[in-house]
């Protein structure tokens, strides 16, 4: 059944049958200045700001895409995508390797990802199941009980999750002779994930599954009426969703080097949320922005104000955003780019007829 013009919003092309016409995202001059950027950002940058401010801001980043997506283009805003980062850290530690020999399973790299990646995705796809028969506020709460439920779980638990204490060392193997915790790879291997991601949901928008999902952000009622199955697209969106916070979640706990409730808090429930909207929920590349900006101000503004302020400064800067832009930065971009851009010439269509 083709999807109506009305509900895609006019985002893509039809064919000669009238169904939407998939296009593959073309890359534009700016994109391959951005990659090359960002590829020779380590060998200009101290190990330091490759590491802390680098790595960083590209698995924080990969979360807040998770969240983006869903918000953006499922029209669903969950709070458990930190939730689900934190299940595949976890299960990476519980499989592989800790220092707590006596609860991790001491599986290999190469199983235990895979395992613990599967066990977030089915994680998120639940959590969807659970929570895309409401919305607005009902799906915000839903999630957020969701994510503090998972955060006293592992606070209470020590028989698997060793209680507030985590789970330690959790380093990623050294595979050709490489040790990837070490900045430069570690940065290449989260850039390489980051770009990996992002394409993944640059593609995913442009293909019936994601066209199909927009019309459902916008008018669920009437894609239920024309034959589309709502609640299977939008566990389908948190499933994938799981899959991009999952592995900046096994990212997440190798930057870190453990997993303790602290990193499922409810602060940082809220902080992906956050770095969502800061950087601009309806662009994919909003997260990675957002995510710069939130790691720049907790690397930094310590130096300049007290640490128990910082969550002060962070309220300023999202408040500020928001109040200027509610689309983010990228979207004040784009209203001062057609503000103060070079005037369009006018075409014949829009010419005065005599």
């Amino acid at each position: 059944m083709p999807l109506p013009a009305a509900a895609l919003g006019g985002a893509t092309a039809s064919d000669e049958t009238g169904a939407p016409a998939f296009s593959w995202p073309r890359p534009a001059l700016r994109h391959l200045v951005v990659v090359l950027a960002l590829l020779a950002f380590p060998f200009v940058a101290s190990p330091f700001l490759t590491f802390q401010v680098g790595a960083q801001t590209l698995v924080l980043g990969m979360i807040a895409l998770s969240l983006s997506f869903l918000a953006g283009y499922g029209g669903m805003v969950s709070l458990a995508q930190m939730t689900v980062a934190g299940i595949a850290g976890y299960a990476l530690a519980v499989f592989g390797h800790s220092s707590s020999a006596e609860i991790s399973l001491g599986w290999p790299w190469w199983l235990a990802v895979p395992v613990a990646i599967v066990i977030a995705v089915l994680s998120s796809a639940l959590i969807g199941w659970l929570s895309v028969r409401t919305e607005g506020i009902y799906t915000i709460m839903i999630t957020l009980a969701i994510g503090v439920a998972f955060y006293y779980l592992v606070l209470q638990n020590y028989s698997v999750f060793n209680g507030f204490q985590g789970l330690r060392e959790l380093k990623p193997p050294t595979v050709f002779g490489i040790n990837w915790r070490d900045p430069v790879p570690f940065y290449g291997l989260s850039l390489a994930c980051a770009l990996g991601a992002y394409w993944l949901v640059s593609h995913v928008v442009r293909t019936p599954f994601g066209i199909a999902l927009q019309g459902i952000r916008d008018n669920p009622r009437r894609m239920g009426a024309l034959g589309y199955a709502v609640v299977s697209h939008r566990v389908a969106a948190y499933a994938l969703s799981g899959l991009i916070a999952a592995v900046g979640g096994i990212l997440l706990a190798w930057y870190n080097a453990l997993m303790t409730p602290g990193s499922v808090g409810t602060g940082w429930l809220i902080n992906i949320l956050v770095i969502a909207v800061l950087g601009g929920v309806k662009h994919p590349l909003g997260a990675f922005l957002g995510a710069l900006i939130f790691v720049l101000l907790q690397t930094f503004a310590i130096d300049l104000i007290d640490r128990e302020r910082f969550n002060l400064v962070i309220g300023g800067v999202f408040l500020a955003i928001v109040l200027f832009s509610p689309d983010g930065l990228l979207g004040l971009w784009a209203k001062l780019r057609l503000r103060f851009g070079p005037a369009q010439p006018m075409t014949s269509n829009h010419r005065r007829q005599p």
